[in-house]
């Protein structure tokens, strides 16, 4: 989903020992000869965010997991209690980025990822929020643009979903077609369940999604080697 943030090789040192967990280090231990050993360095409010971060990640990518692997079971029960799992997961992923941009609100990453997780737990409109900040902060930022993309899709709001596809087109091709993929798989869940969509709506919507892919498939050998700019 998302790159984990490096920081500098003695704050990676600190983090050697569980205690520095939160931001701060033990008590000082008394040495032999009665006095105190030395305190090791306090970690800034951004190396704590980049610590948050980083356990976020892992927590998402464990979700993100869990659920690919419940849509190949077959069993009801068995597939409710892995993406029970998975919502788990992403609950404590979202505690560890509310606690990232607490200490450092300047982290686009962090606002970012916060919005996946919420989207992933189903509160679009606290998603598109926390996309909205990490773009205000990073304008154009190829992965929020694209999130934000699906969470108006999970809103139903598709002409927004079309303005995000759009802006992706030109500037990272790879997120087109990842939202262009989220539509397709909004396209199926609404055929099935229109959920107050009217059905000529997503047929016209259909209509459109097949365009631009047969216009991105005539372009794909135009475009330039890609590289990840972010």
């Amino acid at each position: 989903m998302a790159k984990s943030i490096l920081m500098t090789a003695a704050v990676t040192g600190i983090l050697t020992s569980a205690a520095w967990a939160a931001g701060s280090g033990p008590a000082p231990m008394p040495g032999s000869s009665g006095t105190s050993a030395p305190r090791a360095p306090s970690l800034t409010p951004e190396e704590q965010a980049a610590m948050r971060y980083n356990d976020g990640l892992k927590h998402s990518d464990k979700a993100d997991a869990i659920l690919k692997e419940s849509e190949s079971i077959a069993d009801a029960k068995k597939r409710a209690k892995k993406e029970s799992e998975a919502r788990k997961a992403y609950e404590k992923a979202k505690g560890e980025y509310e606690s990232a941009v607490k200490l450092d609100a300047s982290m686009y990453e962090a606002h970012g990822a916060l919005g996946y997780v919420l989207r992933r737990l189903g509160d679009y409109d606290a998603s598109l929020k926390s996309y909205d900040r990490a773009l205000a902060l990073k304008p154009g930022y190829p992965p929020a643009v694209e999130y934000r993309g699906e969470a108006y899709l999970g809103l139903n709001r598709l002409e927004d979903a079309k303005t995000a596809y759009m802006g992706l087109f030109n500037a990272d091709r790879p997120k087109a077609d990842m939202l262009a993929d989220a539509m397709k798989k909004w396209i199926e869940t609404r055929r099935q369940n229109p959920a107050g969509v009217d059905p000529q709506t997503i047929e016209e919507f259909s209509k459109w999604v097949s365009q631009r892919q047969e216009i991105a498939s005539q372009t794909s050998a135009l475009l330039p080697p890609s590289k990840n700019r972010w």
